[in-house]
């Protein structure tokens, strides 16, 4: 058993499990560590990370730093032992809305099967965000098995390192205003979000909502924060 595993052990997953279900997200206070986090936001300059820039406009603005196929300690550890704690509640997500698919229990076998599909590039990403910079409401659906849940965290500190730079959800139902959810993240907490959908039980029985996320605007300072994607998305052609 890892650290991580560890660590992980001692949360209360039936009741993660219940705020996803009734929320799309679950914050996980202080989990990965204000100085873990502090070491993570300078991965951005390390060898072999990609780096996007935004330009302002529909995606964006800001940079964000897209690690390759190996990522630094101890983000690897840390996704796998998620992994393992939250494909139970993605299965069961997918039969109770009557999707035939079930995930395997390690993320090894997961990835691996991805990659069958051809060659893919990962999603798990750093975000730097100066001032007037913000990352627009997206999904991160790529690829033909999206895992239905992925991390969110910061790591940089609210308030001191930077102010505004809220990360924001919003659910669409059916015939129904958006309704948005700011996440109160701290350094070194983490989240669980649904990546682009989850189940919502309505009058006629369950059915898909449709989620986003977001980064509000930076007023002041820098911000520095992380998404961990469990899926790989198909490499663009060209």
């Amino acid at each position: 058993m890892t650290s991580c595993d560890a660590t992980l052990d001692r949360l209360n997953w039936a009741n993660i499990g219940l705020q996803l279900d009734a929320e799309g997200c679950a914050v996980l206070p202080g989990l990965l560590g204000a100085d873990v986090a502090r070491s993570l936001a300078q991965q951005a300059t390390a060898p072999g990370v990609r780096r996007v820039t935004l330009e302002s406009g529909d995606p964006g603005r800001g940079a964000l730093f897209y690690f390759g196929a190996a990522m630094p300690a101890p983000l690897e550890p840390w996704r796998t032992a998620l992994y393992r704690r939250l494909v139970t509640i993605a299965n069961r997500w997918n039969e109770t809305l009557g999707v035939a698919h079930r995930y395997p229990a390690e993320l090894e076998d997961f990835l691996r099967h991805g990659h069958k599909a051809g060659p893919t590039r990962a999603q798990s990403h750093l975000s730097r965000l100066g001032v007037e910079d913000y990352v627009a409401l997206h999904q991160c659906r790529d690829g033909g098995q999206a895992f239905p849940l992925r991390i969110a965290a910061v790591l940089s500190e609210p308030g001191t390192d930077f102010q505004g730079g809220e990360f924001v959800m919003t659910e669409q139902r059916p015939r129904m205003q958006s309704r948005p959810m700011v996440l109160p993240l701290k350094l070194g907490d983490m989240a669980v979000i649904a990546t682009a959908e989850r189940p919502f039980k309505g009058a006629k029985g369950y059915y898909r909502v449709n989620l986003k996320h977001a980064i509000s605007c930076v007023r002041q300072g820098e911000r520095i924060g992380l998404e961990l994607s469990f899926h790989d998305a198909p490499r663009r052609s060209g």
